[in-house]
């Protein structure tokens, strides 16, 4: 396959791509421990707005939540700035905007899969821990944690290859990850096809790596665990 010169800007644009991956599932990790944590909350309030986020995200396409994030958050800032006495134009980085707005979309269904791997750990051990003289933390450290991430993981994995897939969304706001440096080479070639082909076997390698990881993962989780 003849890249003409530009198989480095593909190179480059994949970097960027999984960098933006990595920002975006360590920010949307967070976002999801939150909001499953509020959703399993004693309070209304924080129950309320943990489904309201859930919802909107479902409700809401990705590349249009990005649209908004981008202009309407750089209006937001502008205003601020303003308000501060700055004179000088302020937006926000397509790069931010695209790692937030993909953690959040990440955040909202790594909620569900965070409050289905809690509600999986049986309430019993955690009653032992807290006879046994455990702390909080030490118990879920102990108890909690390891198995919520036994529970958790397949669901994540499969978050994960399609967070990577969404991050050709943020081309549209000019970032230079893999699919804008894709369509940037194939306009200067007119190859358009060579081109996208190229992008999509970097795609389908990310893919595959990450799928080898995660098998080796969880079954690394769930060394030790009975099977029934």
């Amino acid at each position: 396959m003849e890249l003409h010169g530009y198989g480095p800007l593909l190179l480059d644009g994949a970097w960027l791509t999984i960098r933006v991956a990595f920002a975006s599932v360590a920010l949307g990790l967070v976002f999801g421990l939150i909001g499953a944590t509020a959703k399993l909350s004693n309070s209304g309030m924080a129950r309320g707005a943990a489904t309201a986020y859930t919802a909107i995200v479902r409700g809401i396409p990705e590349l249009l939540l990005l649209l908004i994030v981008f202009y309407g958050g750089s209006l937001l800032v502008q205003q601020i700035w303003q308000g501060l006495g700055g004179e000088s134009y302020v937006e926000i980085k397509p790069f931010v905007a695209g790692t937030f707005t993909l953690a959040f979309v990440f955040g909202a269904y790594a909620t569900e899969v965070f409050r289905g791997a809690i509600l999986s750990v049986p309430r019993g051990q955690i009653e032992a821990a807290y006879a046994m003289g455990m702390g909080r933390f030490t118990m879920f450290h102990r108890v909690m944690l390891p198995q919520v991430w036994r529970f958790a993981l397949p669901g994540l994995g499969n978050l994960w290859l399609v967070l990577l897939k969404d991050t050709s969304l943020i081309s549209v706001v000019n970032l230079n990850e893999l699919m804008y440096n894709s369509r940037a080479a194939a306009g200067a070639t007119r190859e358009p096809f060579t081109f996208f082909v190229a992008a999509a076997i970097i795609y389908l390698g990310f893919t595959i790596v990450s799928m080898v990881v995660l098998q080796y993962s969880e079954r690394r989780a769930r060394r030790g665990v009975r099977q029934s």
